[in-house]
């Protein structure tokens, strides 16, 4: 069953999905896996690989609200826009956060979908 919406905090190691309208329901957690490739010089292979994971967590939410540091969510932002349009299509907006913790993140959730 899907829930209706979540709150995302994602950087480019660790993500954490949160339901808003369950008080018992617990968060769902994401790590990366480093795969650096000489290809590239950086890790660009294993990024693409967790944001992936981390859309695929999408598709059980209607709509999410996805928070994180600014550059996260810019590199998150612009994977989705390439590589999953159709997770594009659930994400409600994009807010700017500094390491909340879980029951801040929830509140925050909770107060954007009742002004929605």
């Amino acid at each position: 069953m899907a829930t209706r919406h979540a709150v995302l905090w994602v950087d480019h190691h660790k993500a954490s999905l949160h339901p808003t309208g369950v008080q018992s329901a617990p968060a769902r957690r994401l790590k990366a896996h480093a795969h650096p490739t000489a290809q590239h010089g950086s890790e660009v292979r294993s990024e693409h690989e967790f944001f992936a994971e981390v859309c695929e967590a999408l598709e059980a939410v209607e709509t999410v609200l996805v928070t994180g540091s600014k550059t996260a969510l810019a590199d998150f932002r612009h994977y989705v826009e390439k590589h999953r349009a159709q997770t594009g299509h659930r994400i409600a907006s994009y807010q700017t956060v500094d390491h909340p913790t879980d029951h801040q993140l929830v509140a925050l959730g909770r107060s954007f979908f009742d002004r929605q």
